[in-house]
């Protein structure tokens, strides 16, 4: 899951490629939601050796309110860092 500087949008996705999705992300290289919501902080995720799981996994997260969603997210992340933080050169 990604959020915004403020933390008032999440964004659940679903990728075979994470650096590289959230690279995108960042850098607004796709117009949509994440760009229009400025969603630039990777702040949980999963991973999966089966993309068939990975989407059943992202459909089930979006069926959830915040509050669960934010559950999940502070069992792994309670400061809510960004995990991509340093995964680039700037």
């Amino acid at each position: 899951m990604m959020t915004n500087k403020r933390k008032n949008v999440l964004y659940t996705g679903v990728t075979s490629d994470l650096s590289f999705r959230v690279y995108e992300h960042k850098n607004k290289l796709k117009k949509g939601f994440t760009s229009k919501y400025n969603i630039k902080i990777l702040v949980w995720y999963e991973e999966y050796d089966s993309i068939y799981d990975a989407i059943a996994r992202e459909k089930q997260i979006k069926k959830w309110v915040r509050v669960k969603k934010e559950e999940l997210i502070n069992k792994l992340n309670p400061t809510w860092e960004d995990l991509s933080e340093k995964w680039y050169d700037d």
